[in-house]
Order: structure tokens, then sequence, then C-alpha cells
């Protein structure tokens, strides 16, 4: 794609490198076909494609208040950053980069109305800091009747309780876990089931009390500022760690994993922290990257369930990691169901599900019809965001995969 950046405008770091983005797009129009809210709305601008025609645009000309308005914003703010359009493109196009550069454009120059703002920055807030969102979580729970619409399918059940962690001390192979932000109060079994697994396997989770949110939720949201301090804190609180010989960094939550993996990006021009921010990507691993490598025959698993994998966005397409845990659960035994377009997003997206209600829910009755084709038992995925925001509609219940494992794990042998 011919682009037109003056020269000056080109001595810009995040001008050179949506330059480099627009040229590598050729626009064949092959993400469109893949593309969730094209195929909802049939819109040229609520594909990959007319998008990035909107970000060169608006890019192109810093002046032009005409053309960049508040429907711009409309469409990017549509888009999932499901990253299947990148899946799909032949030519290598890095859209997801393109994107935070036309958000962050677009939020500075057509400002978002009072409300708009205050929603976003409540949403911030409320979900990046763990008690806070524990604390407000059990009063959402205690008067559930009272929440008004569809706000109620966002308050899960009471979680399953998480039971005991063994002690990650007693074993010669450590590594790092990210505890996240919402996971801790939506479904504290679920890291406490990955250290039970992996106690089983040899391996101690230490989990870092100084470590809070990825920064995704603040970075996505455009305040990117905001998610780049929190990388830089979580960074600070687990190098004495990495320094120490931690194997790796482990994220249960896929989202999480995507973004963490993405410091080495985000933190690029920061002398201070850009070579820690490469090694922390370096060992940032997807739990089902941590499995696949070990060897699980020891495992005595009963595997008698029929599940259907719902494949999180940001473990097929952000970490391309398709494939991964289904291999895993077969490998251990589990019978899977097929899924038809398994590729599509559920329409979770991080806080999508909230700022774009009408959308999210649409893409999540079509992802349960087709998860729920094959009559599985339960639906299991990869990411928090994803399992609460199927498990809003009240059908199949959606478990992480991992707590399905540790529920089939044979009771240990007493020492």
């Amino acid at each position: 794609m011919q682009t037109h950046f003056t020269e000056e405008a080109l001595k810009q770091p995040h001008i050179q490198e949506a330059d480099r983005v627009l040229r590598s797009c050729v626009h064949c129009g092959f993400c469109n076909a893949t593309c969730p809210t094209y195929q909802l709305l049939g819109d040229e601008r609520d594909g990959p494609r007319g998008r990035i025609y909107l970000m060169k645009q608006m890019l192109e000309n810093p002046d032009d208040s005409e053309n960049v308005t508040e429907q711009t914003r409309l469409h990017l703010d549509r888009c999932l950053t499901c990253r299947n359009c990148e899946t799909t493109c032949p030519s290598g196009v890095e859209y997801h980069k393109l994107l935070d550069i036309g958000r962050a454009e677009i939020e500075r120059r057509v400002p978002r109305s009072t409300a708009d703002r205050a929603q976003r920055y409540v949403l911030r807030k409320t979900l990046v800091e763990p008690k806070r969102f524990q604390a407000l979580l059990k009063l959402g729970q205690t008067f559930r009747p009272l929440v008004p619409g569809k706000l109620k399918d966002k308050l899960p059940p009471k979680p399953v309780d998480a039971g005991t962690r063994p002690d990650h001390q007693r074993h010669a192979r450590q590594m790092l876990v990210l505890e996240g932000c919402v996971q801790p109060g939506l479904s504290p079994n679920t890291n406490a089931a990955t250290a039970r697994v992996l106690d089983r396997l040899g391996i101690g989770l230490t989990p870092v009390a100084e470590a809070g949110c990825c920064g995704a939720i603040d970075f996505h949201l455009n305040a990117q500022d905001d998610g780049r301090a929190r990388a830089r804190a979580n960074i600070d609180a687990w190098w004495p760690h990495i320094e120490a010989g931690c194997e790796a960094i482990v994220q249960t939550a896929s989202g999480c994993g995507a973004f963490v993996k993405e410091y080495v990006d985000i933190l690029n021009d920061d002398p201070a922290y850009a070579d820690k921010a490469r090694r922390v990507s370096e060992l940032a691993k997807d739990l089902v990257e941590v499995l696949r490598e070990e060897d699980l025959q020891g495992l005595k698993v009963d595997a008698g369930r029929r599940l259907a994998f719902h494949c999180p966005c940001t473990l097929q397409h952000a970490q391309r990691l398709g494939g991964a845990v289904e291999g895993v659960l077969v490998k251990l035994g589990f019978t899977l169901t097929p899924v038809a377009d398994a590729h599509l997003c559920c329409g979770s997206a991080g806080t999508y599900s909230i700022t774009q209600l009408e959308l999210a829910t649409q893409l999540r009755d079509n992802k349960l019809n087709a998860l729920e084709a094959g009559n599985p038992e339960t639906i299991v995925t990869a990411n928090i965001g994803c399992q609460t925001h199927l498990n809003g509609a009240g059908r199949t219940p959606v478990r992480h995969w991992i707590e399905v494992v540790d529920d089939a794990l044979a009771p240990p042998v007493s020492s």
C-alpha cells in the first residue's frame, strides 16, 4: 500500500511504525473473510481493510477534522482486536500494532463524551486492582437480583473453592505465575489447579505478590502509558526471581500471556527497561506451552468426559498456539467434540463485552451454538474473560481446561 507521510511526520517513531505496517498491506481483502464484525455488520469500515484505510487517512492528514470524526472512532472501537485477520493475512500485516497507533491518535483528536470517558475510567480502576474487584464482585453477587438488565450476566455465581496449593519450595524446578487481576476473584481455582498439576510434574509454581495486572486492560482502553507503567512494575517484581534462575513466567489467562509477550514491543523505546522486557517476553509462557513439553505419562487421569474446547483469540491468533491445548487434552485421554468456525471470536475481548454489549452478545450466542453442537458435558477454555463471557449465557458450564484436568487426577500417593 502506498503511503504519503511527510518527511517531518516520519521523524516520529509511531508514524514510522504505522508507515511500515501500512506498506505491508496489499489490500487484498482476505482479512474481511474471517473478521467477526465484518461478518455481522457487512460494512467495509467494520472490517480490517476498511479500518486500515480509515487509520491511513487519519494519520496522513493530521489537520483533517472533517473526515476524522466520532464515526471513525466507532469503527475502531468495534474492532475486537482478535487478530484473526493477522492469521489470515498472506502478507503478514501486523494489524494490531497499527490499531494501537490509530486508537491513540483518534483519542487525541476526537475526545470522548463525559459518560464514555467515565465508563472507561471505572472499568480500568475497577478491574485492574484485585482486592477492589473482589470486594465489588462480592457486593454484586450479594445484590444480584437488583443488578439491571444484561449487566446481571456479567456477574458469575460464587466460584469453585480453590482448595490448597502444594508447597512450591520442595521442587528444584521453579516457575513464576501471574495471578492476574480479575481471575483471583472470578476463578481462584484456576491457578490453584495449575499449581497442583505442575506439582505432580515436579515443578514449583511461585506467586509474586508485587506483580499485578499485566497492563492489557489499561493499554487497550487507550491508557497506554498506564499499561506500560504496569508492565514496568511487573518486570521489577519478577526480576529478582529471574536472576535467581526461574525457568518461566506462566500465564493461565491467554489474554495476559499475549500481552506479557508483547512487553518487548511496548517498552522497546525505554532504555531502562528494553533489555529486561525482552527477557521477560522470552520467559513468558502460556500454561499449555509448559505442559506440552513435559512427560505426561505419570499423570493418572480419569478422562471420561466429553469436552468442547473454545480456543481464545489471544491463544490461537496472538500467541499462535491453536491446537496446542487440544493436543494435550487428547494426549491425556479426553474426548473432544468438533467445533465449527473455531477461529471466530466469542465476543469477550477484554472489556468489549461491556463497551460493545450488543455485538458481543451476538458473537457469544453464535460461539455457544458452535460449541454445543457436539453435546459436550463441559466447555473448556484458556482465558478468564472468555470463560466469564460464555458462562453469562447460563447454558453449558464453562471452565478453564486445567481445572478439568486437576479434577480428573487420581489422588496423590501418600509418602
